[in-house]
């Protein structure tokens, strides 16, 4: 159960571009690590039971990790910021970092961990995309 009252957040920027999907991620990040350092007991991802689920085209919701807990999914973002702060909070110092994919005259994004080797873990794809 979510320990906080619901809310929503509507952030529209001036446009999707590399630059501000960055912003964006590296907020989530620091909301999830901050969670994660009040809530030491709780659970890892790849051990909390969360699956990896798309949202609706043309849906993009951004969830914490007790949203995510809550629903017992996310998407790539929700996923990779809630892995990246695992990692921080546990001494390794990982970051999400987005990757544009360019399909005719539409980008889209795709969240994964860097890790400070610079290899790329996708936690999506452990969890089921």
């Amino acid at each position: 159960m979510v320990d906080v009252a619901p809310w929503v957040a509507v952030i529209e920027p001036p446009g999707l571009n590399d630059r501000v999907v960055q912003i964006l991620i590296e907020a989530l990040y620091k909301i999830d690590l901050d969670w994660l350092q009040s809530h030491p007991r709780a659970p890892r991802l790849y051990e909390s039971g969360v699956r990896y689920r798309a949202e609706p085209q043309g849906v993009e919701k951004w969830r914490a990790i007790p949203w995510v807990l809550e629903l017992g999914q996310g998407d790539c973002e929700d996923l990779a910021c809630w892995l990246a702060a695992e990692y921080t909070v546990r001494g390794i110092q990982a970051r999400p970092v987005a990757h544009c994919r360019r399909r005719r005259n539409r980008r889209t994004y795709h969240i994964l961990v860097q890790l400070p080797d610079g290899t790329l873990e996708d936690p999506s794809k452990k969890l089921g995309m």
